[in-house]
């Protein structure tokens, strides 16, 4: 696989569990961003908005992102909000491909509904905030995204083929930041 991918998308989209398997697929390291920061704060993410805010928190993976960004032969999982930051859309753009794994609200819920590990989801209503969320992020997704793949009622291991067929067969001339046709 030439350079790097970066799987952008909601939270509940799957990035981290396909991810893994597309690193798998493709002889690639695996890496999520928050992952990583809970690695190098000792701390899971909810403790970090607690104490430091979303923005505490959104600095600190700004600072991940470059850095795992820049390494080479990765697949990277990110948080949902990480396109929220201009650098972080350019450097993603920039050091590799990206993949949009687009899901639905609906599926967002049942993937989500048992897990207190979401602090934007701790709300009275998770559904309109994933609402919001989505229409907010969606454009900045599709905007950087080389691959929309949507990931609703499909399994891991089929989504993860689709991906890496793709990667295969569209991606050989790919390096240092030129695109081939978004979407």
């Amino acid at each position: 696989m030439p350079g790097n991918l970066f799987l952008v998308g909601p939270m509940g989209a799957g990035k981290s569990t396909i991810g893994r398997q597309v690193a798998r697929l493709l002889g690639c390291e695996f890496l999520d961003s928050d992952r990583e920061i809970e690695r190098r704060t000792g701390v899971d993410i909810p403790l970090i908005f607690e104490l430091e805010g979303e923005a505490g928190f959104r600095a600190r993976e700004k600072a991940v992102i470059d850095e795992l960004s820049q390494r080479r032969q990765v697949v990277l999982a990110t948080g949902g909000g990480s396109v929220l930051d201009p650098d972080n859309r350019r450097h993603l753009a920039g050091r590799g491909l990206v993949v949009y794994l687009q899901t639905s609200v609906d599926e967002q819920l049942a993937r989500t509904r048992r897990d207190r590990n979401r602090p934007l989801l701790q709300t009275d209503d998770p559904r309109q905030r994933l609402q919001q969320l989505l229409a907010e992020r969606d454009p900045l997704y599709r905007d950087i995204a080389d691959l929309v793949i949507d990931t609703d009622g499909r399994t891991t291991r089929e989504v993860a083929r689709d991906i890496v067929d793709w990667v295969r067969n569209h991606a050989p001339g790919t390096v240092g930041g030129r695109r081939h046709g978004r979407g």
